[in-house]
């Protein structure tokens, strides 16, 4: 099980990727683990030398008997001290941001794929956007002639 954010990979360029783990509830994890999970308006924030997952938007779970549930609270990301320090430094010298690329099921256990990227500009996501429609109609061409 793999779930992706494609809204961070369409608005940034992602230039390095790292694994980190995830505080969630019982209720959480069913819920994650049943596919119901929404990371496109998600981003993640370094506060109080502490990664946490901001926005990230997981629907209640069917069977869960929480009325004060809240869908997009803060979920602390769980990384090693010296990592963070790297990745603090890396974030301050360019003009980078962090964002969660996908979450998924490694050994019973939910790890959250975070990318470091830097912002497209509109033109690029239009070229983007303009060689994979040339691409597209060059390989339909392709297979028009293929027996």
């Amino acid at each position: 099980m793999k779930i992706l954010n494609k809204k961070a990979s369409f608005n940034y360029e992602i230039l390095e990727t790292f694994e980190v783990g995830i505080v969630l509830t019982g209720a959480e994890v069913k819920s994650i683990k049943t596919g119901r999970l929404n990371l496109g308006d998600a981003y993640v924030k370094i506060i109080n030398n502490e990664l946490w997952l901001v926005n990230a938007d997981i629907p209640k779970y069917k069977y869960s008997s929480d009325e004060h549930y809240d869908s997009t609270r803060s979920r602390k990301l769980l990384i090693n001290r010296d990592q963070l320090v790297k990745l603090q430094s890396k974030i301050k010298q360019g003009n980078l941001t962090l964002m969660p690329v996908s979450m998924y099921d490694t050994r019973g256990f939910l790890k959250v794929e975070v990318g470091i990227g830097r912002g497209k500009k509109h033109y690029e996501k239009k070229l983007r956007e303009k060689e994979r429609d040339l691409d597209r109609e060059l390989h339909l061409e392709n297979r028009k002639y293929v027996i």
